[in-house]
């Protein structure tokens, strides 16, 4: 009786160390989804930026969103991040997508890693499919990405030192909303 337990006790540690491993690989995997997706300048000359390998997304009439994510300095893992968002207006289905938000400078950075942070509210409308084109205005910048998530053709700019692209991995959602994210954030120990 005493191995049956045993066997089961290793099975689920290496379960545990085999999903670590693969939770650890989506970063990777999206930040060169990104680095194929945006142009070069980003990754090469910002402070930093926060990613999201999935955010879910749905709503009917009231919505939310939700992703976690990891925060990037110079290249180096500092902290995690959670966004969350509520939006009230016409909306309907669901959705995954992956994003990035990239921080031009030290400012920018501190603004984001501050605590609390929040883009401001804006009105949106977003039809997204799997293979149709992804962008996002949270931050008032005119980032996107459009193509499947290999092949993903990008423009953007800073705006208040932050630039955002997405990338749709699934899903159909339409909406005329008006609602911000929210991010938390927390330093790596």
């Amino acid at each position: 009786m005493r191995t049956a337990s045993g066997i089961r006790g290793i099975a689920f540690l290496l379960g545990a160390l085999i999903a670590s491993s693969a939770w650890a690989d989506s970063y990777t995997d999206t930040i060169e989804v990104f680095r194929r997706a945006v142009p070069s300048k980003f990754f090469e000359k910002s402070y930093g930026y926060a990613v999201f390998p999935t955010i879910g997304k749905g709503g009917a009439g009231i919505g939310g969103a939700h992703g976690k994510g990891r925060v990037y300095a110079r290249g180096v893992h500092v902290g995690d991040t959670r966004m969350s968002q509520v939006t009230v207006g016409f909306q309907l289905g669901g959705q995954a997508f992956s994003q990035i938000i990239f921080f031009e400078d030290e400012r920018a950075f501190n603004q984001f890693t501050s605590g609390n942070f929040e883009f401001g509210a804006q009105a949106t409308a977003v039809a997204i499919t799997a293979g149709a084109s992804a962008s996002t205005t949270t931050t008032g910048s005119t980032a996107g990405a459009s193509g499947g998530k290999n092949d993903a053709k990008t423009i953007g700019e800073y705006y208040r030192g932050m630039a955002t692209f997405t990338v749709a991995k699934g899903g159909l959602m339409y909406e005329a909303t008006i609602g911000g994210q929210k991010f938390n954030y927390k330093k790596v120990q």
